[in-house]
């Protein structure tokens, strides 16, 4: 065995960890118990304002409209009949069941569908308010085909509770669930709402009914990680057995690395859970994400323990050189991968900063474990040495040769490609939709889309107006500006509907003339604009209150904007020229509060990418700080930089070219990798530096050196984290398949920059010719 003449602290650490290995593995487990029981107190979040903190000005906007005119939450049924004909007898009938069978939906507090819309007649001075539909009149067609021409005539109604075509209603049931208990809140609604879908599917043949809306979302993001489990999980550990198998050719390399994945698992949940981080629908990728990690470190212990054996080392003496060969590169690799996920506090995201720590802790714990545990159980169990497959040593060889041949090649190669590839990054746009956070496989995001085709659309805008007195929103120059708003939307060309208090009053006015078309106008004065409102409101049937449209001091009503799905870009474009047009053209609106899920989506986006640029900035920094104290080289520091950024900007200039959208998800990807990529040059460069102190090699055979002793781990621990994260390809959560394709892409370009961009720097700045050297091991 050649060793250094003075033992190093990591030759003494691992004559320390077999010294004392039987303490160490009890400390193990019994240090692996007390955090794991942590997830004991597991709690799951599933609700779609999980990605907001609450001091986030737009939530603050939304709940200040909740608590003025009601909660958003909402469970919705489309009513699709086969005919397209939603006011036919059948699909009118179906409309009336599920109308009545929707009140007795769990939290229910209102249910608005054709069957129950108010339609209002005047006879004198007398109003009348009464259901749209009277269920002893559907086997009339004359009597339907009136309520079709009521309700396509209608603002209210058309493009909201009936589709502009006729061919689909609505019956939406607007819910007040409580706080704590949420998600048995939400599974228990799912579950009534499914079970009244297939009843009234049964009752009521040749009619199809979908289920939407806010509750739905969260019901599906508690799905869509069980889903996502259910694969990633047994995918990961299958696919690290097969790879470590082939690599190691050891099943007790393969058990002892198991556990260890297990062990780190383990520790990141449960400590996670006891620093009172929630579980939640991004952070399904954690687990997987710290199995890949723990991989990534074992495959480099248990190369070196396999060559050492080779070599003719006994079993503890390969240990602890395996332990003096990968002790400060893996522990520089664990240090920067965790500051890369921890850079994920800088997110203005919650779920993102608690992935990055709960991936931050795993990372300690696999560190810890690989460096202590690991090697104190292998040295208890079977290990021998395995022949060297002779075709990898060849491959790898005749890899370095390549590389060190073509150099100048390789070099202006990416010398084009990098600049070019920058070019395409501002291809990217910023899209957040919420709907869109499933997969098209997933029924919801089907049923989303449907309604998105045929009704109001997946967009929805909140606007909060303000008179510039108690009771001033029912003054004709106020609800003057509100008619003209909300007619200024709808001739924008993505608007599909706007809810407003002004169609009623306008509806009013005429029933009180008589139902004279001519009068379907606003009330003159302000006086009988009130009268009007307190005499319909008296008439209304209990849960069909105004207060969802108009707030009870009468100083406030509510716009609600329904538009086709909109990029995050388009929603703030809109948003920003609605209000520019108010504050042109309304003086007597004196507060306007906007909001909305597509509007806080659209705004934390936008804040998350300049938040996540400045973490990513100080993340680079510090790693490089990092690197150049460790390497103990500005030359070799300042040249790690290089392959650390290089991938990145290829990723996203790829992305840029065929996809051409990022979201919330993607934003953190660079800080996320930055840690993770830092790892092969960490690998290359302390075998290189190696070389050339302590067995005195010239720059080309340094090369040569890095690539026989690391290369092949480099080749393995890529290969494991890029097969990792396309796993992720299979999770019915779109952010997390998107975030596996961007980081394997950018991995796999790491390995490419490690292995011949790398070396092309090396050979062009380290020339410094090698010394009379010692036997190379």
């Amino acid at each position: 065995m050649n060793t250094p003449e003075h033992p190093t602290f990591a030759m003494r650490f691992g004559e320390w960890v077999i010294a004392w290995r039987w303490p160490i593995i009890v400390a193990s487990l019994v240090l692996v118990a007390l955090a794991a029981s942590g997830i004991a107190r597991f709690e799951f979040s599933a609700n779609y304002r999980i990605f907001f903190d609450g001091d986030n000005p737009q939530l603050l906007d939304l709940e200040a409209l909740e608590k003025t005119y009601g909660k958003n939450e909402n469970l919705a049924f489309l009513i699709v009949p086969d005919d397209g004909d939603a006011t036919s007898q059948n699909a009118l009938s179906a409309t009336v069941w599920l109308t009545e069978a929707a009140w007795r939906t769990p939290y229910s507090r209102r249910v608005d569908s054709l069957a129950n819309f108010q339609y209002t007649t005047a006879d004198g001075d007398d109003l009348y308010v009464r259901d749209l539909i009277d269920p002893q009149t559907l086997d009339d067609a004359e009597v339907r085909e009136q309520i079709r021409a009521i309700a396509l005539s209608d603002p209210r109604i058309a493009g909201s509770i009936l589709g502009r075509g006729g061919d689909v209603s609505v019956v939406n049931v607007t819910l007040e669930p409580p706080e704590e208990g949420l998600l048995e809140a939400v599974a228990e609604v799912t579950e009534y709402a499914r079970k009244v879908a297939a009843e009234g599917e049964q009752r009521f043949p040749g009619i199809d009914l979908r289920i939407v809306g806010t509750v739905m979302v969260s019901q599906t993001f508690v799905e869509a990680s069980v889903d996502s489990q259910k694969i990633f999980l047994p995918a990961s550990l299958v696919l690290m057995a097969v790879i470590l198998g082939l690599l190691v050719r050891s099943w007790t390399g393969v058990a002892a690395t198991g556990l260890v994945i297990v062990f780190s698992i383990l520790v990141s949940l449960g400590g996670g859970v006891w620093l009172g981080m929630p579980f939640s629908p991004p952070i399904s990728p954690a687990p997987t994400i710290v199995l890949m990690i723990v991989v990534a470190n074992c495959v480099h212990l248990l190369v070196a323990l396999q060559q050492r054996l080779r070599a003719g080392d006994s079993k503890n003496e390969a240990i602890v050189e395996s332990l003096r060969y990968n002790l400060h590169p893996v522990f520089l690799a664990s240090l920067t991968t965790a500051l890369g996920f921890l850079s994920m506090n800088f997110s203005e995201v919650p779920p993102y900063r608690h992935l990055g720590n709960f991936i931050a802790i795993g990372i300690v714990a696999s560190f810890t474990l690989s460096v202590t545990f690991l090697p104190a159980l292998i040295s208890l169990l079977p290990f021998r040495a395995r022949p060297e497959r002779k075709l990898g040593a060849v491959t790898i060889e005749r890899l370095a040769n390549t590389v060190l041949r073509y150099r100048t090649a390789l070099f202006v190669t990416w010398l084009v490609i990098v600049p070019v590839m920058l070019t395409a990054i501002p291809r990217n746009e910023l899209s957040d939709v919420l709907v869109h956070f499933f997969d098209e496989g997933v029924e919801f995001r089907q049923d989303t889309d449907f309604m998105d085709e045929h009704l109001s659309g997946n967009t929805l805008l909140e606007y909060s107006l303000h008179a510039p007195e108690e009771g001033g929103a029912t003054h004709p120059d106020f609800l003057t500006e509100i008619a003209r708003f909300a007619e200024w939307y709808r001739e924008q060309p993505p608007v599909r509907h706007v809810a407003v208090i002004t169609d009623t009053f306008q509806q009013l006015n005429m029933s009180m003339h008589g139902d004279d078309p001519a009068a379907y106008r606003l009330p003159e004065s302000q006086e009988l604009a009130a009268q009007y409102l307190l005499l319909y409101e008296l008439s209304l049937p209990q849960g069909l209150d105004m207060n969802n449209q108009i707030d009870r001091s009468r100083s406030a009503t509510r716009v609600s904007v329904s538009a086709e799905t909109l990029s995050s870009r388009e929603v703030l474009e809109l948003n920003s020229h609605a209000n520019a047009w108010l504050a042109e053209n309304a003086s007597d609106i004196t507060e306007i509060n906007s909001t909305g899920p597509a509007t806080l989506f659209a705004y934390i986006g936008q804040r998350n990418i300049r938040a996540m640029l400045i973490g990513t900035v100080l993340v680079l920094v510090a790693i490089s700080a990092i690197l150049l104290i460790a390497l103990q080289s500005i030359r070799l520091g300042l040249i790690s930089i290089v392959p650390n950024l290089v991938p990145a900007a290829l990723g996203f200039g790829v992305w840029g070219l065929t996809v051409g959208q990022v979201g919330l998800s993607l934003s953190v990807v660079v800080a996320m990798t930055v840690g993770i990529v830092v790892d092969d040059t960490v690998h290359f460069l302390s075998k290189y530096q190696r070389a050339r102190r302590e067995y005195g090699q010239a720059p080309e055979e340094a090369i040569h050196y890095a690539f026989d002793t690391a290369g092949r781990a480099l080749l393995t621990t890529t290969l494991v984290l890029v097969a990792g994260f396309l796993i992720f390809v299979f999770s019915p959560f779109v952010p997390t398949a998107q975030v596996g394709v961007l980081t394997a892409m950018i991995i796999g370009f790491a390995l490419v920059a490690d292995l011949t961009l790398l070396p092309a720097l090396l050979m062009l700045v380290d020339r410094t010719p090698g010394k009379s050297s010692a036997a190379s091991p």
